[in-house]
């Protein structure tokens, strides 16, 4: 059973008694991180554009505007999740709240200036730098996503300009300028090695599909999509490997959330469990822990992941990704367990990169269900008796359970 509610430890701590085991707290982070970007509040601003971000609220008339960094700091890596495994959690919070959010209400539809110039950032091989004028000076507020990464101050926008050449590599201009549906160039861009973020940069500018279908996406929602498209043609691959031999268990461990993932002999076959401690973000009210589950068939599904969201096409594209590095196809079970530390929501993209990490790791082999089953439960803080309850997959057998 899960300890007591990282809500009332939060209370009990303020930030000064790190009952939630950690050496330093999170939310404390984002607020000390104040002092740092007080003097970089103003009406004005040049240096380089990261990345960009589309709003949802208000569809399809939504806040668009670059991302930009307010120190020189971590400029490389602060929006590059895939190089932020093992980064400590107050790191990342501190990191990311430097990162100034400008914004105009924009229409999805709309070919402005300053929608050309959200793709040139978005396609750069390189951050450019822009000169922006603000209306007013940015505002600093607490706030967090259960998808997108932690950001910092925010401000509307009056004029964004570009400042200098912006470099765009040759494969991804190529790419972009085809007349290929968003579906068909966000592959191509992943299989010429841009990184799933990227591509979902790329495809909430609006950058991507048959010229007078494109559009502005909503950043929440090009993270999940890019997942989903880049994972299904990843799994079409995988249905012609051979099956695997063994029972495999990886794991990895990091932001308190911790993941066993259990590769079995099969045909293609996917489930996700996700176990919220009482205390967590989304279990604040809970007493005991929720377990939720969502399975995908050899078909694929038919409908959205309601229960997991985001989470879930996360954990999908990891899996697909370490299949495809096996050249192997299997039926794999990914159980998470979100413990009371994850007092702050970082985003889907730990869930991404932890089972990524568990890929990277050399795995425990079994000859039997039964013992890989067993280990696991070794390894769980839940009895996988409760997990057992819920699922799909390890309810039924195959008949290679039995050899």
């Amino acid at each position: 059973m899960f300890m007591v509610s990282a809500a009332r430890n939060c209370i009990i701590c303020k930030g000064a008694r790190m009952l939630c085991g950690l050496k330093t707290c999170p939310l404390m982070s984002r607020f000390n991180v104040r002092p740092k970007i007080q003097e970089n509040l103003k009406d004005d601003f040049f240096g380089p554009a990261t990345s960009v971000f589309i709003g949802r609220f208000g569809y399809p008339d939504v806040f668009s505007g670059p991302l930009t960094p307010m120190t020189d700091e971590n400029v490389q890596v602060v929006d590059s999740p895939n190089k932020w495994f093992g980064t400590s959690y107050e790191s990342l919070v501190e990191m990311r709240s430097t990162l100034l959010r400008t914004k105009e209400t924009t229409n999805i539809l709309s070919r402005n200036r300053t929608v050309e110039n959200l793709q040139e950032i978005a396609l750069a091989s390189k951050a450019p730098d822009v000169e922006m004028m603000l209306k007013g000076k940015p505002v600093y507020r607490v706030s967090f996503s259960d998808v997108n990464q932690p950001m910092g101050p925010s401000a509307n926008l009056k004029s964004l300009d570009i400042a200098g050449n912006v470099t765009i590599g040759r494969q991804v201009d190529k790419i972009v300028s085809d007349e290929l549906s968003a579906r068909e160039a966000g592959y191509m861009l992943y299989q010429k090695g841009q990184d799933v973020y990227k591509v979902s940069t790329i495809l909430s500018s609006g950058a991507l599909g048959i010229e007078h279908r494109k559009k502005l996406v909503p950043t929440r929602w090009s993270i999940t999509a890019s997942h989903d498209l880049v994972a299904k043609e990843l799994i079409k691959e995988i249905k012609d490997y051979p099956i695997v031999n063994d029972y495999t268990v990886f794991s990895s461990e990091y932001l308190d959330n911790h993941y066993e993932v259990l590769v079995m002999p099969g045909s293609w076959e996917f489930e996700n469990f996700e176990a919220w401690a009482p205390g967590t973000p989304w279990s604040m009210d809970a007493k005991m822990t929720q377990i939720i589950e969502e399975h995908e068939p050899y078909k694929g599904r038919t409908k959205y992941a309601d229960l997991q969201g985001g989470g879930y096409y996360a954990s999908r594209l990891a899996v697909a990704e370490g299949l495809k590095a096996m050249r192997r196809q299997a039926r794999v079970v990914v159980f998470r367990e979100v413990y009371e530390g994850y007092v702050i929501p970082l985003g889907v993209w730990q869930v991404l990169e932890n089972v990524r990490n568990a890929f990277r790791q050399p795995g425990l082999k079994f000859d039997t269900r039964d013992e890989a089953l067993r280990h696991i439960d070794s390894k769980l803080r839940l009895p996988l008796a409760d997990y057992e309850k819920q699922s799909v997959m390890l309810k039924r057998k195959n008949l290679s359970d039995f050899l």
